[in-house]
């Protein structure tokens, strides 16, 4: 019999007190920790770090799904629990000092930290939690559908707030809830500078009070954005925050494109850039600064994430519907091609949609992953018990022309044929894909694909738009085929539902780009969330990954297990760092002797 929850039994004695969540097993810190292994405890506070972004912002309030918020907000705010950077789907006590749920994890409360206080002053109680909770879930769709299983949020303590949920059983809900990013309700239901009422429902250039290690420091309207340490910030003493937040400022500014910001790097108008650029990375950093040492160019592993980009190709429009066509798709891309002409050959074509982790399905199902397929036999494919997935193959010319005569056989199948040169429906209509983009960048990843498509009689117009029509037209589903991907963590969960999951095919602002909805699919996707320990998670994944990839949904592109990074040399970092993360900026410091050798910005 599941155990009642701490919401309906009574006292908080009654409950166990935890210092962590782990989903799956036991936190490696134990409650009495000093610090996390992965830090240096005597980083030197100080120092200026520079940073990009792209585009430009208008708000200054970020949990609207609308409007471009500024970068950086989530250094004001702190959150009820925050993660370690060496454990899977761990989480230690920030604003709680402890959190506690019943065995059947119907509920979870968390009990707040009495230190805890905004920038003013004022402490951070259980109606902030709440308020943020509501104000979070209101205004946010996306928000509202993660959270959705919280049924009812409730002060039981004077520093108590409990979450009560829809269902039992579901052990990722407790550190959804940690997550919850706690904002002021006093400062957003008072009135504003300009002595009206605010409204967290609508965008704001007015500066947020926060509680974090950081405050806004300065801001220039869709340009820059800086932000200052707090020396008396009343976490910085927690474990969790030793040897973290050295910088003394934190600034972004903003570039509408890429090449600019790509030259205001080298021109040392900024410190560290990611680049996501294979070309970049083969050609654009040859200049003085790298040779002299000045610039470090280096990448670091990615060890704690998966992920599928792909050509999405929209499942709400008829055209797309039949698995034939888009199998199609799948053949016409000429991966080999593309990875020479483009990308210098750094890439690999990607086959899951947990690519590089132990999540990623590979081979013919076996033993538990085996069981969990033959429980919704009825709903999945036969293939996936017979074939593992494979993209078509690569090489040269006569693959190529193998791979576009099966995409010419599969379209024929599904019922199309070429008419004066173009490839019409059994409709009678033109097939025509109009591939909609945001980013420049991927106009010749789509512009090496379009020819091909051309060939088998598909029309194709690439089209790039602002990036504020890209997020409309993408809320509203309004496109054929877009180029997108979602990023996956080793402990996947209810996020899945937002990817994959039929309720969220048709809501806005969904991950669902492409419109999935399926019972096989919903079925596995529970499986992961009520997996029961590491290894159901692992095999309920790879059923999860095998039977999506089956289904064909999207066309593959390419991934690339490292980030690239490069800096210019002010910084230092500890020796060895974090497993599953390089924790830029957040444990790194000023080096004054790296910034002296190198000049000072």
């Amino acid at each position: 019999m599941p155990a009642p929850s701490a919401a309906t039994t009574g006292t908080s004695q009654e409950r166990q007190w935890r210092h962590g969540l782990a989903l799956l097993g036991k936190p490696k810190y134990p409650a009495d920790f000093k610090r996390f292994d992965y830090v240096n405890p005597d980083a030197p506070k100080g120092g200026l770090l520079r940073l990009a972004a792209d585009g430009t912002f208008d708000t200054l309030n970020d949990i609207l799904p609308r409007g471009n918020p500024a970068d950086g907000m989530s250094l004001i705010y702190d959150s009820l629990m925050t993660p370690a950077a060496d454990e899977v789907a761990t989480e230690y006590g920030l604003i709680a000092e402890s959190v506690s749920f019943p065995a059947d994890f119907s509920s979870v409360t968390y009990r707040l930290r009495p230190e805890a206080k905004w920038h003013d002053g004022t402490p951070i109680t259980p109606e902030d939690v709440m308020w943020s909770f509501e104000a979070v879930t209101k205004n946010n769709p996306r928000q509202g559908f993660y959270y959705s299983h919280v049924k009812g949020v409730e002060k039981t303590g004077e520093r108590e707030v409990t979450f009560t949920f829809d269902q039992a059983g579901n052990r990722e809900l407790p550190q959804i809830v940690g997550q919850l990013r706690i904002m002021p309700k006093h400062w957003w239901t008072a009135n504003g500078a300009d002595g009206k009422p605010r409204d967290i429902s609508q965008g704001t250039l007015e500066i947020p009070l926060g509680s974090g290690a950081y405050k806004v420091k300065q801001v220039v309207p869709g340009r820059s954005i800086a932000f200052e340490r707090v020396p008396d910030y009343w976490g910085k003493d927690l474990p969790v925050n030793v040897g973290t937040d050295n910088l003394d400022e934190i600034r972004y500014e903003y570039f509408r494109d890429d090449t600019v910001e790509l030259e205001a790097f080298k021109g040392d108008q900024f410190d560290f850039r990611m680049e996501t650029s294979a070309k970049n990375w083969a050609t654009a950093y040859d200049f003085p600064a790298v040779k002299q040492g000045k610039v470090v160019l280096e990448e670091f592993p990615d060890r704690a994430s998966g992920q599928m980009q792909a050509f999405v190709p929209n499942l709400r429009r008829a055209k797309f519907q039949d698995q034939r066509v888009r199998r199609a798709l799948n053949a016409a891309l000429d991966f080999d091609g593309m990875n020479r002409t483009l990308f210098y050959g750094q890439y690999k074509r990607t086959s899951s949609f947990f690519q590089n982790t132990e999540l990623a399905s590979s081979g013919l199902p076996q033993g538990r992953e085996l069981e969990i397929l033959q429980s919704v036999k009825d709903q999945i494919p036969d293939s996936v018990f017979t074939a593992p997935y494979a993209n078509p193959p690569e090489g040269g010319d006569d693959v190529r022309r193998t791979n576009l005569r099966e995409a010419a056989r599969l379209l024929k199948e599904a019922g199309y044929e070429v008419k004066g040169g173009k490839l019409v429906g059994p409709d009678g209509k033109p097939f025509i894909i109009e591939i909609l983009l945001a980013n420049p960048a991927f106009e010749r990843v789509a512009l090496f694909y379009k020819p091909t498509l051309e060939r088998l009689g598909i029309t194709v117009n690439v089209r790039v738009v602002d990036s504020s029509q890209y997020i409309n037209r993408l809320r509203a589903r309004d496109f054929d085929m877009i180029i997108a991907g979602w990023g996956q963590s080793l402990s996947p969960g209810n996020e899945q539902r937002d990817f994959w999951g039929s309720a969220a095919a048709d809501r806005e602002g969904s991950a669902n780009y492409a419109g999935i909805k399926d019972p096989g699919i919903d079925a596995l996707i529970e499986k992961v969330i009520y997996a029961h320990n590491r290894d159901d998670l692992v095999a309920a994944t790879h059923a999860l990954d095998r039977v999506l990839l089956a289904h064909d949904y999207v066309v593959p592109t390419w991934n690339y297990p490292f980030y690239r990074t490069a800096r210019w040399n002010r910084f230092g970092h500890p020796e060895k760092l974090p497993e599953y993360s390089f924790a830029f900026p957040t444990i790194w410091w000023w080096d004054k002797d790296k910034a002296a050798a190198t000049g000072r910005p």
